[in-house]
């Protein structure tokens, strides 16, 4: 198959290995004095390699090359630590590669390895002679969609009854930008809540959010909501979830809500308990 993947100037390559350590999946190797390309299939030619080599010997290229294996390059990373898996980890994320994150917190979960902390931060860009067209920032590398979570004390902690905390616990929070992998899925109890609602219930923090990850769309206004269900049965494949706390609002459209949970439960072949919220227009709980 043709693919992006990196090719290394032998002419300009001097051998000082700087780029080694910026390649988790152990792509490259020193060999007689110069980097080398040890086998296509730990290239995935994000180029993570590109801004190391201070010789600018490295390049993408794109050629006929065997596939990138994400299964064969995790059972070669996992070996080295829990430092180059998080580097891995967040060197996928960074680009916005979801699958191929999916892929390796899968062979984690399927061989008992513990997923470590890691930030789905953008990766470093490699350098370029030419500036960058401005541009609108893509939801796969933007900061405002990056899997962030926020560490909160056991049951969270009120500032005071004029002041209450925040229970979120991580970000972002519309399913649209959620990515299906973020590790604070694992073993979550759930909050999918319609998005009117915290607008309307003053005590959503404290009674709802408090202890959960929240998932928030509206029923009636998003187009996307096959993409939803998909995303929702995604969420529930790849992570043990312990509970689903749906709310919504007393609106006929708003109990669609629940549909799209009961879909996602539906395809994706588990069974988790479900407990259902209504809250009125006034603000209450019914």
């Amino acid at each position: 198959m043709k693919r992006k993947i990196i090719t290394i100037d032998e002419e300009r390559c001097t051998g000082c290995g700087e780029c080694v350590p910026d390649c988790p999946e152990g792509a490259l190797q020193i060999l007689d004095g110069k980097a080398r390309l040890v086998s296509d299939l730990f290239c995935d030619g994000l180029g993570a390699c590109l801004g190391t080599c201070p010789e600018g010997a490295i390049a993408v290229i794109e050629r006929e090359a065997e596939p990138y294996n994400e299964k064969t390059v995790m059972a070669n990373i996992v070996r080295q630590g829990e430092a180059v898996i998080r580097a891995h980890l967040e060197h996928l994320a960074g680009h916005g590669e979801t699958a191929l994150y999916s892929q390796a917190l899968e062979f984690l979960n399927e061989n008992g390895i513990p997923v470590p902390e890691h930030l789905a931060t953008p990766a470093r860009a490699p350098p370029s002679r030419a500036p960058a067209p401005a541009a609108a920032c893509p939801s796969a590398g933007c900061p405002g969609a990056a899997a962030q979570r926020i560490e909160r004390g056991t049951g969270g902690g009120a500032q005071g009854a004029d002041r209450p905390s925040s229970e979120l616990r991580q970000w972002p929070v519309q399913l649209k930008l959620l990515n299906p992998a973020a590790p604070y899925f694992d073993n979550a109890d759930l909050l999918i809540t319609a998005d009117c609602v915290p607008f309307a219930y003053a005590g959503f923090h404290q009674e709802f959010l408090r202890d959960r990850i929240v998932i928030i769309f509206c029923p009636k206004l998003d187009a996307e909501i096959d993409e939803y269900v998909a995303k929702l049965a995604e969420i529930l494949t790849l992570h043990t979830i312990r509970s689903i706390t749906v709310v919504h609002m007393e609106v006929p459209c708003c109990t669609g809500t629940r549909r799209v949970v009961d879909r996602a439960l539906e395809r994706s072949g588990r069974t988790v308990p479900v407990t259902e919220h209504t809250i009125s227009i006034r603000g209450e709980v019914l």
